[in-house]
């Protein structure tokens, strides 16, 4: 359950994002991220935001495990919308977590795919994917590289 516990503290994020996704064509954007990420539940849960300080625009991420499945599941809420939306859900095989969910883009359901790799106690990567096909083939469309920043904060004692 304390698998995000490496993602706790401040971090700059080399953002890499596909300006117009599944339209077969498109030019990749670069813009710099910061993030705060704090844990939940003694390490059962966190919740990071993020400010993209170039677009004018910060986003959410609340992640929490399932006791029970003994999987996260991972919300994103962007202040652009003020809406949560649907959670990707999986989890971790060493360093690497898979996480999958159905949304909509463009007003057309679509399968999401993020990929997290832990790369040491000062760097991470995140990725995202979209499918139209039900997972037969994927379109990276935006990828993360997180350098930390500052340490981990605790959280509050039992």
């Amino acid at each position: 359950m304390n698998d995000f516990d490496f993602l706790h503290g401040t971090w700059d994020v080399a953002n890499r994002r596909l300006s117009t996704p599944l339209d077969g064509g498109g030019t990749w954007e670069e813009f710099p991220g910061r993030s705060v990420v704090r844990p939940l539940f003694g390490g059962a849960g966190n919740i990071d935001e993020i400010l993209f300080p170039t677009l004018a625009r910060r986003g959410v991420t609340l992640r929490l495990f399932d006791q029970g499945t003994r999987q996260w599941s991972i919300f994103w809420s962007d202040s652009r919308t003020g809406r949560l939306d649907p959670p990707v859900v999986g989890g971790f095989t060493g360093d690497r977590g898979d996480f999958y969910g159905e949304d909509h883009y463009a007003g057309s359901p679509i399968r999401v795919h993020f990929t997290w790799h832990r790369l040491g106690p000062d760097t991470a990567r995140w990725e995202q994917e979209f499918s139209v096909d039900g997972g037969h083939g994927w379109e990276p469309n935006w990828t993360m590289d997180f350098t930390r920043t500052g340490p981990a904060f605790e959280g509050l004692a039992a």
